[in-house]
């Protein structure tokens, strides 16, 4: 290069935006929900405060509720200040990883083969990544958006949010002040519907999250006795009948607006009597929404006894709900019906629903902006059936939106990433991404 000639700025961020996306990788920020055992996400949030005060930004680091807990915020004037600010978060911590199962080291951050790979590529460091090139770049490049946009970048979303969202909400509100929309994860990832044909999923509402334990008491005794009283015998037998229920389909607006844009881009038909016969027509993203017709209640953890020849007294079950819009109270009446009146349940978690409409100016922006990048393509809403930091920044009456765009390969299966074994992202869809957002943020 020669010594006057000028930086391309477009590129330097979307070169940025995969080397971050790799650096992040490699800070392990393995968040297992149990504090023992829990990394933290300091180092990684003291990279990311080096990286926007480098530019120049006015950085707010803090701790939410426990050491280590690190979470990075701040704010780019817009030109309108009396206009709502947006909100730009991402999480990063990350879910465990056991290294003998992946094809590279999963904090290893490598790229190659075109793809960025590790915990945390899909899940979210590299939406972390794009948004702290853009943010970068609008600093250098004395970019004034239209409003005012607040980055936030936060601990403990993979355990709920208790000491990251969810914290931050209860006790730093002053961080919020004037945001009135959010964007973040899991959306904008394009779907291909046909050989030119692209859709970006904008994610308008997920399901809400219970994690419930059901706890069966009954008389300790040998083992070698006869026994009518066995706790764990009853534990089993309630959780076999709730593992083999089905809860009623359910068509939520939000599904509703996702069949309606899916008939109205491919002409295919769901038949509300088969909806989920009807769904499987959509291959692999049949997976995610499937998820979304109904309420869900999967046991995942088992404990019981503390020797082989002892009866124990009292057995323990821990189940990850995921309730719709709407649905609480008849999830709850269900699920008495289903466990009976000999198991005890308490929530250990319990997130809200959220839910919005597809329409208004900010998805208008993050349509223009796909389109820019990618013109035959079209935005369409969906509901996750996940949880995300929404579930927290929702409760401050924020509309939150999740757009974190990547035009993918037709023949990834990208869900299937998430939390996966061999998690990568394509370098190529984050310098789409970069670009998306980039547009997104100046027009928004």
């Amino acid at each position: 290069m020669l010594v006057n000639e000028p930086i391309d700025t477009t590129t330097l961020a979307q070169d940025e935006a995969v080397q971050l996306t790799s650096e992040l990788i490699r800070i392990d920020t393995t968040n297992t929900g149990e504090p023992d055992t829990t990394v933290g996400e300091r180092v990684a949030a003291e990279y990311v405060a080096e990286k926007l005060s480098e530019v120049g930004y006015e950085v707010t680091y803090l701790e939410s509720g426990a050491k280590g807990r690190g979470n990075v915020f701040v704010r780019l004037p817009g030109v309108d200040r009396d206009r709502g600010a947006l909100l730009v978060h991402g999480h990063l911590d990350v879910v465990p990883a056991d290294p003998t199962e992946w094809s590279v080291h999963p904090f290893s951050g490598a790229v190659q083969d075109g793809y960025i790979w590790g915990r945390g590529a899909v899940d979210m460091k590299d939406m972390v990544g794009m948004t702290l090139a853009v943010a970068r770049r609008f600093k250098r490049d004395g970019v004034v958006p239209p409003r005012d946009l607040v980055f936030a970048f936060v601990a403990d979303e993979e355990a709920g949010g208790a000491l990251g969202s969810q914290w931050l909400v209860d006790n730093r509100r002053d961080l919020f002040d004037g945001v009135t929309e959010a964007v973040g994860e899991v959306g904008g990832f394009s779907i291909t519907l046909a050989d030119d044909l692209r859709a970006y999923t904008i994610e308008i509402a997920e399901k809400g999250i219970a994690w419930m334990r059901l706890r069966v008491r009954g008389r300790a005794g040998h083992g070698s006795m006869l026994h009518d009283d066995n706790a764990v015998t009853k534990l089993a037998a309630a959780v076999a009948r709730l593992g083999a229920h089905q809860f009623p389909v359910v068509v939520t607006d939000s599904v509703r607006a996702f069949l309606e844009s899916m008939t109205a881009l491919t002409g295919l038909e769901f038949d509300e009597d088969d909806l989920p016969g009807s769904v499987a027509k959509l291959g692999p993203f049949a997976r995610v929404v499937g998820a979304t017709l109904r309420d869900t209640a999967n046991p995942t953890m088992l404990t019981a006894g503390y020797k082989a020849n002892v009866i124990p007294s009292v057995a323990e079950a821990v189940v990850d709900c995921r309730v719709l819009p709407g649905r609480e109270t008849a999830f709850e009446r269900e699920l008495d019906e289903i466990l009976g009146p000999d198991v005890e349940r308490e929530w250990v978690t319990h997130l809200p629903s959220v839910e919005t409409t597809f329409d208004g100016a900010l998805v208008d922006a993050m349509t223009a902006a796909v389109q820019s990048e990618d013109p035959g393509a079209r935005t369409m809403p969906y509901v996750l059936s996940g949880g995300t930091d929404a579930k927290a920044f929702h409760t401050l009456g924020i509309r939150c939106f999740g757009f974190a765009p990547l035009r993918l390969p037709p023949d990834l299966d990208f869900t299937a990433l998430f939390h996966g074994v061999d998690e990568r992202v394509p370098v190529d869809a984050v310098r789409f991404g970069t670009r998306v957002l980039d547009r997104f943020l100046r027009t928004c």
